[in-house]
């Protein structure tokens, strides 16, 4: 079974098939062609840290509501103006180097300036996980920047951080 956390499978559309029904079924060109069908309708929903000319992170950010599977599968009612983390990757050779948090300050730096207000985050808790199955981002790197528990599930809590 697979999922988000294999490098290069996902593509980071996750959240964008209407279902998780089959989603580890899928081929990393299906994930591809979809990513390239998003980037083709204007959505570019993440930010990319560089060191030199290579990209060494990605962060998956953008409008929550557009996505209907997270605000489904949290409960979420309709909210303009807030934003959702969801995905957080950091070259394997990178990690442990403050790339991840970095990364995330300036995210949310930039963000008022796209119209957010509020920035969520929905991490996974798993004990002594590796790192690349926490695909959203470890909790720890969210709350050192500031964000609260607004639901705290113990598998998967929301995380906020009001964008001043």
């Amino acid at each position: 079974m697979r999922g988000c956390e294999d490098e290069g499978w996902c593509s980071c559309v996750a959240w964008w098939t209407p279902t998780w029904d089959g989603f580890s079924e899928r081929t990393a060109e299906e994930n591809r062609q979809l990513r390239k069908y998003l980037f083709a309708h204007g959505e570019y929903d993440g930010y990319l840290a560089w060191e030199m000319d290579q990209p060494v992170g990605w962060c998956q950010v953008g409008p929550r509501d557009r996505l209907h599977k997270l605000r489904e599968q949290f409960d979420l009612e309709p909210e303009m103006g807030t934003w959702a983390i969801t995905c957080f990757k950091v070259r394997p050779d990178h990690r442990r180097q403050r790339v991840a948090m970095q990364m995330l300050a300036a995210v949310i730096e930039d963000l008022p300036s796209r119209g957010a207000t509020r920035l969520e985050a929905f991490p996974k808790r798993m004990e002594g996980a590796d790192p690349t199955a926490l695909w959203t981002g470890p909790e720890a790197l969210y709350t050192k920047l500031g964000f609260q528990i607004v639901k705290d599930d113990p598998r998967r809590p929301i995380l906020a951080l009001e964008l001043t």
